[in-house]
């Protein structure tokens, strides 16, 4: 089990974008796509055959995975995350400053 996952809410602990938060769009090893993070303009070369279009875009790079924090909505900062079995055998993740179950 990861300790970030996709559709999570993060905020950004280093880094240019710093204090900025959104929404995880992938996870690799050991990297994370941030929706609206990081952005990057990218010059494309158009190609016509597969309907591609030229010029400057603006796309989202990978950070670190050890760039972000979970972002905790009670105390609106990042927290760090543990894992707990509860009763069932689920195994849940947690804020370790409050002790509020992630996974619903």
């Amino acid at each position: 089990m990861k300790r970030i996952k996709k559709g999570d809410q993060v905020i950004v602990i280093a880094g240019k974008d710093k204090g900025r938060q959104g929404t995880v769009l992938t996870v690799a090893e050991d990297k994370i796509l941030v929706e609206t993070v990081n952005m990057v303009k990218k010059h494309a070369k158009a190609n016509p055959m597969a309907g591609v279009e030229g010029g400057i875009i603006e796309k989202e790079m990978p950070l670190a995975i050890s760039n972000v924090m979970l972002f905790n909505p009670m105390t609106n900062k990042g927290d760090r995350v543990g894992f707990k079995t509860l009763e069932d055998g689920r195994k849940v993740r947690y804020f370790k400053s409050n002790g509020e179950v992630v996974d619903a």
